[in-house]
């Protein structure tokens, strides 16, 4: 088994930063992706980047390209989302995931969730 840990979210203005963290233990998945989603109310869940150390690929959805940057500490098994120029639409529960390859839906492929940090940006 695996645990995800997701740590960071918060309140901030728009056009702010915030910073997410997400920490997984159990088995090591050597191949998996490390992956970052978001659901926003009544809206489905939605991939937003991802990490690959085995394949050195990072991964971004359209609409966070330029503001978002995904980084990670292989050793520490840990993850991080930069998260700048924020914007309302940016408001969502961010989930932390491990996806095994191949890499082509991260949504429907992931097999491993955090519960989730809640992100709120005000305008």
């Amino acid at each position: 088994q695996v645990q995800l840990v997701e740590s960071g979210g918060g309140v901030v203005q728009a056009g702010g930063s915030l910073r997410l963290s997400c920490v997984a233990s159990g088995q090591t998945l050597s191949r998996h992706a490390m992956g970052w989603f978001r659901q926003a109310p009544g809206k489905e869940r939605e991939f937003v980047a991802a990490l690959s150390w085995s394949v050195h690929s990072t991964y971004y959805a359209r609409s966070v390209k330029g503001r978002f940057t995904i980084s990670g500490d292989e050793a520490r098994r840990t993850v991080f989302l930069e998260m700048n120029s924020l914007g309302v639409e940016d408001s969502a529960v961010y989930y932390c995931a491990a996806v095994p390859p191949p890499y082509g839906d991260f949504v429907n492929g992931a097999d491993y969730w955090g519960k989730g940090t809640l992100v709120t940006v005000s305008s």
